[in-house]
């Protein structure tokens, strides 16, 4: 979870219009940030931060954790995301198989592979804004998980009670965005490095198949742990599991390393009134 949601709550609590006025600016920043992740436009995001915002304030004084906050924020943010936008239909889903690489670009990846590096620090800067388009490209049932799970910092719970999924679903589409996400993040920063859709499909073991498919429960820590002695048995022997592994790592780190805004904050004028509301509300029902 960020941090900044947790802050907030202190914040308001302390309920000094100073606070109460920095702890709002903290929320607005969070939901614009998550806009822009989500859908892409700063006008649509800018405005789904304000609607969401002063929708939330009678709520506020009751939500008393930050995982309640986020809950509810997200929820209406994700919501006023895709007003608008119902045409824009959820894709079927992804078949792992079509999600592994090829022979050739394996061998790119072999060749590539030379784990993190400063070299790799500036490139995440240089191609910050290719790695939002490589976000904004997958599919609206791919993206909200990532954006929520890998840049909102939110836990697989969280994610499926705003989205209304199993956390296993939650989990299954994770994976899948992530090695989306690498591929076209792949195909945006070495589009001369990529084989053809038609290249030849891997001849892969049914071992690597299965590490293949429970990749992101493995770098996430939740396989149990001779499942995950198994696999990292496999992948030490396995030099084309390890450089894919490494990728994929890569382009995970990238996108939870992202932030789209700099600190943008509404105007002097909006924050006051909102904040004056908020003290009113909350004012207003501790007297009752």
């Amino acid at each position: 979870m960020r941090a900044e949601l947790e802050q907030a709550i202190t914040l308001l609590r302390h309920g000094d219009e100073a606070d109460v006025e920095h702890a709002l600016t903290l929320l607005q920043q969070t939901l614009l940030s998550f806009g822009i992740k989500l859908c892409g436009q700063r006008e649509d995001a800018e405005d789904t931060a304000q609607e969401v915002l002063v929708r939330t304030l009678p709520h506020l004084a009751r939500l008393d954790n930050p995982q309640a906050l986020s809950a509810w924020l997200y929820t209406a943010a994700k919501n006023r995301c895709w007003q608008g936008r119902r045409r824009a239909t959820y894709r079927k889903s992804v078949a792992l198989e079509d999600l592994m690489p090829g022979e050739a670009e394996m061998r790119s990846l072999l060749v590539a592979d030379r784990g993190s590096s400063p070299e790799d620090h500036a490139l995440r800067r240089q191609d910050h804004e290719r790695l939002h388009q490589a976000v904004l490209s997958l599919p609206p049932q791919y993206r909200i998980v990532l954006v929520l799970h890998d840049m909102e910092e939110l836990e697989t719970d969280l994610v499926a009670q705003i989205l209304s999924l199993e956390p296993g679903t939650v989990r299954v589409r994770l994976h899948r965005a992530r090695l989306l996400v690498r591929r076209e993040l792949n195909r945006l920063m070495h589009p001369d490095a990529l084989p053809s859709r038609k290249s030849k499909k891997p001849r892969r073991s049914a071992q690597c198949r299965e590490i293949f498919g429970n990749l992101s429960e493995y770098l996430d820590g939740n396989l149990p742990p001779a499942d995950c002695d198994r696999m990292r048995r496999h992948i030490d022997a396995c030099p084309s599991c390890v450089a894919f592994i490494h990728d994929l790592k890569r382009a995970i780190d990238r996108c939870r390393s992202l932030e789209v805004c700099s600190g943008e904050q509404a105007p002097a004028v909006l924050k006051r009134l909102i904040t004056e509301e908020y003290l009113r509300l909350k004012n207003s029902r501790a007297v009752l």
